[in-house]
């Protein structure tokens, strides 16, 4: 998982003004937070056979289950930041405004049909079903939590009035907070996800899917097993 932060700071300068004079940094614009979900388009991979797939999964495989496909995504979390900046006449302090866009996701997101299986098959048909199960819960989940993750940031960034600090360290505050709490936050909302795929690999799901086709599936293996030194 990666985060970014992009973009200048636009620098003002405040000028001493009598008591009664407006605020400078209400000429700040207001902080935003823009929160962006990634298209989760799978690829499909059909170079490797149901024993590198086993691999692959292992140790999350259940003892004694074949792998014969495999969905794999990698979440991605950016956050990309401006932080519009006024300082005061004698550079001591500033007041800024964070600027925020989150883009997260899984890229790539790629979907695993064992070789042995060829894609004019009953058992690559079937096997493919289950696979686009968790890609659908995937794409559902992602879905699903982009509301509370944009009320979240909202609340922490939106809310109140422009950022106030010893000159030169806003843009560092916002970017530390970034690091150690918001992007951990995130990755830990998308992890939650798995929750939910497990529901779906059950040794039910894996009796279907193994004796679907009149069988095809475990006869084949059956067959490469008998071949197997």
């Amino acid at each position: 998982m990666s985060l970014r932060r992009t973009g200048p700071l636009w620098l003002g300068l405040l000028t001493a003004l009598p008591a009664w004079a407006a605020d400078p940094c209400d000429e700040l614009p207001k902080p935003s937070v823009v929160v962006q979900r990634l298209d989760s388009v799978p690829a499909l991979n059909l170079r490797y056979g149901y024993r590198a797939l086993t691999a692959l999964e292992s140790p999350r495989a259940r003892p004694g289950r074949q792998v014969l496909g495999l969905t794999r995504g990698t979440a991605s979390v950016r956050f990309a930041s401006t932080t519009p900046v006024i300082v005061s006449a004698d550079g001591r302090w500033e007041c800024g405004s964070p600027q925020i866009t989150l883009t997260y996701g899984l890229a790539p997101l790629t979907v695993h049909v064992a070789r042995e299986f060829p894609p004019d098959s009953c058992a690559y048909k079937v096997i493919h079903a289950h696979e686009m199960r968790h890609v659908e819960t995937y794409q559902a989940h992602l879905a699903a939590i982009e509301p509370d993750l944009t009320a979240t940031l909202n609340r922490r960034f939106t809310g109140g009035a422009p950022w106030r600090g010893p000159a030169g360290q806003l843009a560092r505050r916002l970017q530390q907070e970034l690091d150690t709490r918001w992007l951990p936050y995130v990755q830990r909302e998308i992890a939650k996800v798995e929750v939910a795929q497990a529901l779906i690999d059950t040794p039910e799901e894996y009796d279907r899917v193994a004796n679907a086709c009149d069988g095809e599936i475990s006869k084949r293996l059956k067959a490469d097993t008998a071949l197997t030194p």
